[in-house]
């Protein structure tokens, strides 16, 4: 069987962006496959790109080819890849951070970059066109990629996996009893706020579900929350309007507002600027 296409944008859905990038894939082989991860990553936002692909790639069958396009630097000399993950998947996408939490979190087996001499959309009257690379670049490698037309190979020169452009990743500070962190991705459709404090690390500082614990939220220093939250594993445990510590589907520790938004309700967003303390 053909590979799966998988697209992630910062586009959304407000002009032909999407749909042209469809397709080209399409013109390249009918049978192929297409999926919408989001179209709604926030403008330029490379973390945020990074981080949806950690989420989302692993639960697609191996050998899915996920296209990743938030290009804030697209037409200049960043590198645009293909990379090949250490568990079976291949991520297209420009080489400028996006890469970051697959890197480290699961691994990159081997990157290449897009030869366009070759692998570049031509004829339709877009041979000056220097702004649209997730058409003209980056779904049509993906599709001659995905129908067979190249491999991996052919794809272009590889480079060394320590090249990639990676972000900062902050780590947390975990003592028994008490664990910091940053608030590192939102959950925006519900509001809640993800740090990057694992559950495992969590409940090995002394933190079990039922325990109330004491939560300090500070932006660039300055104690913005500062209230009891009950720990648990869903929202549904706290009463309507409260807020609620519970791990997320990645395992991290979060906070939420049950049958609401905790981004709203508080002002808090998430970012190396905003950090969150939590004690007993």
């Amino acid at each position: 069987m053909k590979p799966i296409l998988v697209f992630q944008t910062d586009f959304t859905y407000a002009e032909g962006a999407v749909s042209s990038m469809y397709g080209v894939v399409k013109t390249v082989d009918r049978e192929l496959e297409i999926f919408d991860g989001t179209h709604e990553i926030p403008q330029f936002d490379t973390w945020s790109a990074s981080y949806r692909l950690y989420q989302s790639v692993r639960f697609w069958p191996e050998g899915t080819i996920y296209v990743s396009v938030v290009d804030p630097g697209v037409g200049t000399s960043r590198r645009a890849c293909v990379a090949k993950t250490k568990d079976g998947y291949y991520i297209v996408t420009p080489d400028n951070g996006s890469l970051t939490h697959y890197k480290k979190w699961v691994g990159i087996e081997a990157v290449r970059e897009i030869d366009e001499s070759v692998n570049r959309l031509r004829g339709k009257g877009t041979e000056e066109v220097a702004i649209f690379h997730g058409r003209d670049l980056f779904g049509y490698t993906a599709a001659r990629l995905a129908s067979g037309i190249i491999d991996f190979e052919g794809v272009g020169p590889e480079y060394p996996v320590e090249e990639i452009v990676e972000l900062p990743i902050l780590e947390p500070t975990v003592t028994e009893g008490r664990a910091e962190g940053i608030f590192e991705i939102e959950d925006p459709n519900f509001g809640n706020l993800w740090t990057n404090i694992p559950l495992k690390t969590f409940k090995e500082a002394g933190f079990a579900y039922g325990d109330m614990l004491n939560v300090v939220v500070r932006h660039e220093g300055e104690v913005v929350f500062n209230e009891k939250v009950l720990f648990h594993q869903s929202f549904g445990m706290a009463k309507k309007g409260e807020p609620i510590i519970y791990n997320n589907e990645l395992m991290k520790v979060a906070l939420a507002v049950s049958q609401g938004s905790f981004i709203k309700k508080y002002g808090i967003n998430f970012g190396p600027e905003w950090t969150v303390e939590f004690t007993k």
